[in-house]
């Protein structure tokens, strides 16, 4: 059983946070840099965007991060540091090391992560001049200033963290991320951070970590558009003192399962938060050949735009799910395919096994003009289930967009 707490990447034992506005962006007045502290180093592993243009941090930290040991990270919101050369990389490097002065710690166990504009120099004199003030104020409340350093377009904070047992002992996991534009399935302008006091290895992480975000935050689609930036991080101290989980046995998937079900309700949050959005989107897809196939299509039906401005227009239009999951490259029954809609106000069938169904209009928009709506796909192929999020599109995002760097 897990339980849901409140404190954030602050709530497992042994880590501090904080955040300040060191003005890294001209006319930014909240906070814009964030600290994660552990009280001693970490066993650690990450994920980052699939996109082949990476961002300095991104390069930085995946160096640090190679042996498996962090202990801090910053992060910074206002400027990505992406496609900005040795003079970026350099910066990130020197971000790194004013944190790891102030915090007496070596450079390479300190993590780097950044979202912004890209293709601007990061204003990294004044994060040199923040620094001090910053991690002289880490504290186990810290976590409310950092969840809002990190934010851009994000419209609410983002974090949560739950306990559970582990060989007797309890253990929490905490997290932060941001993330609102520029999400697109393999991540996307996201940042996720997870804090925890279990004993585990540096390489049941890794696994943990891959084999969670492949069912949790690779299935968020907001804009279609994967970040240079995009980074998933780990750290866990051991301060729990169960017996360390260094293989695939009943602790891992205790802890795993903690891992998803925290995992889960930040990407939905991350979905609801899309740039502009008024609904978040869940396709459920059921009975296809295998969870592979389910999740697939799942995903390519919320990542279209067609589906997405249906809904921001209350529209039961399922001939776009159709058209999408035929796209999806995944084999399935057109002719015993179903589709639902349903939300707090009810459920409709709009196909029923190939065929269209003659539904109630009035019903179905008033189905579509809950905050959250769920597209249910049944399939007759096999066993496999799969579950993604997305939100509609609104001139509210174009809006957020047309103008972002200016």
């Amino acid at each position: 059983m897990t339980e849901f707490i409140d404190g954030g990447v602050c709530a497992p034992e042994g880590f501090t946070a904080n955040g300040i506005c060191c003005g890294i962006k001209k006319g930014r007045e909240t906070n814009d840099i964030a600290v994660i502290l552990s009280e001693k180093s970490c066993e650690a592993a990450a994920l980052f965007t699939r996109n082949t243009v990476k961002a300095e941090p991104v390069k930085l930290t995946k160096k640090h991060i190679a042996d498996g040991i962090a202990r801090a990270v910053i992060a910074n919101a206002g400027n990505a540091n992406a496609c900005t050369g040795a003079q970026g990389y350099e910066n990130a490097e020197r971000t790194a090391a004013a944190a790891a002065r102030q915090l007496n710690l070596d450079p390479e166990d300190v993590l780097v992560c950044s979202t912004g504009v890209i293709g601007q120099q990061i204003n990294i004199e004044a994060i040199e001049r923040g620094m001090p003030g910053l991690c002289a104020s880490v504290s186990k409340e810290g976590h409310r200033a950092a969840r809002e350093a990190i934010m851009t377009t994000d419209t609410r904070h983002k974090e949560a963290a739950v306990k559970t047992e582990i060989g007797g002992k309890t253990v929490i996991i905490g997290t932060m991320a941001k993330g609102s534009g520029m999400i697109h399935i393999n991540m996307g302008t996201m940042l996720a951070f997870i804090t925890t006091d279990c004993a585990i290895s540096a390489s049941m992480l890794d696994s943990a970590l891959r084999e969670s975000a492949e069912k949790t935050y690779n299935c968020i689609s907001i804009d279609g558009d994967t970040s240079t930036n995009d980074t998933l991080i780990i750290m866990a101290n051991g301060l729990a003192g169960n017996n360390p989980i260094s293989e695939k046995n009943e602790d891992y998937h205790r802890f795993m399962a903690a891992l998803n079900e925290l995992n889960t309700v930040m990407a939905k949050r991350i979905a609801a938060d899309g740039e502009g959005a008024e609904h978040l989107i869940e396709c459920s897809v059921l009975g296809a050949s295998d969870d592979s196939a389910a999740r697939n299509l799942a995903k390519t039906v919320i990542s279209s735009s067609l589906v997405k401005a249906a809904f921001f227009g209350r529209d039961a239009n399922w001939g776009r799910i159709l058209c999408a999951m035929g796209y999806s490259g995944e084999s399935f029954t057109q002719e015993k395919t179903s589709v639902f809609f349903s939300s707090a106000a009810g459920e409709i069938e709009v196909f029923h096994e190939g065929i269209p169904v003659c539904f109630n209009e009035n019903m179905a928009k008033d189905i579509l003009s809950e905050d959250a709506v769920t597209i249910i796909i049944r399939l007759e192929d096999g066993s496999g289930s799969g579950t993604a999020w997305g939100c509609d599109l609104t001139y509210k995002y174009v809006e957020i967009n047309g103008d972002y760097r200016t």
